[in-house]
């Protein structure tokens, strides 16, 4: 039998797309167990831009609806429905681009404060939430 050493348990679901690519990009964030909900225009970028872009948001505003010491007892488990970026995550496919290797970096050195941080990739059909909130930031409606 094994025993879960952390606390709890977050799911985020995470989308970021681009209308253009690169084009008017936003992210869209859903954290049903901390009551999160963001939907954000995040200006010109590439959907992958937006992808990574929607990570490194969740990522801080789970550790600031937790705390900084909460979080180190925390397993976050970040469901999108981007195969490239789930596989980039999990070093699986390198990444040439030298703005996406900043943004990895970032995902990287936030994920250090949370006791586990794992990314899914999920069916579009599972993330429809985070989509929405994207697509209602592209179309003007910012929450």
């Amino acid at each position: 039998m094994s025993v879960n050493k952390y606390k709890q348990e977050v799911i985020m679901y995470t989308d970021g797309g681009s209308r253009g690519n690169p084009g008017p990009s936003a992210i869209g964030i859903w954290v049903e167990s901390l009551d999160i909900q963001i939907g954000e225009y995040i200006g010109e970028g590439t959907n992958n831009e937006a992808e990574y872009q929607a990570i490194i948001t969740g990522l801080k505003k789970i550790k600031s609806v937790i705390g900084k010491k909460q979080s180190s007892d925390i397993h976050i488990v970040c469901r999108m429905d981007s195969e490239l970026a789930v596989k980039q995550l999990n070093h699986q496919y390198k990444i040439k681009d030298e703005r996406m290797q900043k943004k990895f970096i970032e995902v990287w050195n936030l994920c250090i404060d949370f006791g586990k941080v794992e990314f899914q990739h999920v069916p579009r059909e599972e993330n429809k939430q985070a989509d929405l909130f994207v697509n209602q930031a592209l179309d003007g409606r910012l929450f």
